[in-house]
């Protein structure tokens, strides 16, 4: 089972400092990280801002990029000013050895493409650039296998759906959430205390578990029922479900909804 969320670029709206916006992000990032989130898509919400739709993206993408790669892929800017303030995510692609002696035939690593004297390279955070044939632009993230491990350190590219680890999240951005749900093509699941409580969906959970689920998150002022309207009810293979019934707080806050949903549904779709 593959399963997604869409969060709107309003995420950020209630959160009074930079500080407080790096953190909720970092929580995010975090529970989307254990519970091997395949792509979290951004929305535009009425109520967002340019400037927190950039924040979320770029820091999400930054917390899931292996460390050894950030000063190549990430300028210096404000927006990472509490980065290193920030919990690590420790997913397999960023538990990596620094020394290449220790790299073996069939280990799997991020780079990013580079060029040198008109050749083409792949810095893999060694202090060695390895050769690499490709087409690639220079500054590319690409994953690479060794097919020798040290010292002829040679590499062929792969993607990410031929590693049998969970290997980080893709951040996507969206323009408008429902043309986007209605072309998405697979199940999804709209969150709201509005919604149908799971205690009463477990068949429904069972039916599920082997498709790519889209999660839908609303925003800290607007829940999915006043962001979609009318349209809510025209969404191919959706449902409005409660995974918060009987909440004692009067809301939940999104990095909240976000891990505990993650979680039941977790349970839920294990067969």
């Amino acid at each position: 089972m593959k399963v997604s969320i869409a969060i709107p670029d309003s995420s950020l709206s209630e959160e009074p400092t930079p500080l407080d916006k790096a953190m909720k992000i970092s929580q995010i990032a975090r529970a989307c990280s254990i519970f091997h989130i395949d792509t979290i898509y951004i929305y535009k919400e009425q109520s967002g801002s340019d400037r927190d739709r950039s924040l979320l993206r770029n820091l999400l993408r930054y917390l899931e990029t292996p460390q050894y790669l950030r000063r190549i892929l990430y300028p210096i800017s404000d927006e990472f000013q509490f980065a290193g303030s920030l919990s690590p995510l420790k997913i397999p692609s960023h538990i990596q050895t620094s020394d290449p002696k220790k790299i073996r035939a069939g280990d799997v690593r991020d780079g990013v493409v580079v060029q040198y004297k008109g050749k083409k390279f792949v810095n893999v955070g060694f202090e060695q650039l390895i050769p690499f044939y490709s087409k690639d632009d220079d500054g590319k993230r690409i994953i690479v296998k060794f097919k020798e491990g040290y010292p002829a350190l040679t590499v062929k590219q792969i993607e990410k759906e031929e590693i049998s680890q969970y290997w980080g999240y893709d951040v996507k951005e969206v323009s408008n959430l429902y043309t986007f749900l209605t072309t998405w093509g697979s199940t999804v699941i709209l969150t709201s205390r509005k919604g149908k409580s799971i205690h009463k969906t477990q068949k429904y959970f069972d039916e599920i578990s082997h498709e790519h689920i889209l999660l839908i998150f609303g925003s800290p002022k607007k829940g999915v029922h006043e962001i979609l309207g009318k349209n809510i009810g025209h969404i191919p293979k959706s449902q409005v479900l409660n995974f918060f019934s009987d909440q004692a707080t009067e809301t939940v806050r999104l990095e909240e909804a976000i891990l505990g949903t993650l979680a039941v549904l977790n349970t839920l779709t294990r067969n």
